[in-house]
């Protein structure tokens, strides 16, 4: 069955400080996970200087966000479903799927985080790439 989720798009270049109006929180529909897929829901999502750069269509070391696509970024969440054996239901993971409830992603550029270790939200700060 699939599954409702928000996320939160750019939708204008800002002139100068970001505003709301730069910005747009959309409701999308996810399908449930296909044979090697998973769905992570996530708990906390970065925001990083250089993000401020990416807003703006300009060549860089990094591409341009794309007006109307959902923000990505780092971002740490829980899977919450999985047709993946890499990663179970309840397992959380660190991930650049970016600023959205939930994330549908084939495994690839995940990385297991073990909450045992320190609290989530450390694997977007100091045990994440920030701290490497």
């Amino acid at each position: 069955m699939p599954t409702r989720s928000r996320e939160i798009r750019l939708v204008a270049r800002p002139r100068g400080t970001p505003v709301a109006t730069d910005f747009e929180l959309t409701e999308v529909e996810l399908p449930d996970p296909g044979d090697g897929e998973i769905l992570v829901r996530n708990a906390f999502v970065s925001v990083d200087p250089y993000m401020r750069g990416r807003m703006n269509d300009v060549k860089s070391y990094v591409p341009a966000f794309q007006l109307g696509e959902a923000m990505d970024g780092g971002a740490v969440g829980q899977v919450v479903a999985s047709r993946n054996d890499r990663f179970q239901e309840g397992a959380w993971v660190v991930h650049n799927l970016g600023w959205r409830e939930l994330a549908l992603s084939d495994g690839r550029g995940l990385m297991p985080f073990d909450p045992e270790l320190a609290p989530v939200s450390t694997g977007l700060g100091v045990l994440g790439i920030p701290g490497l």
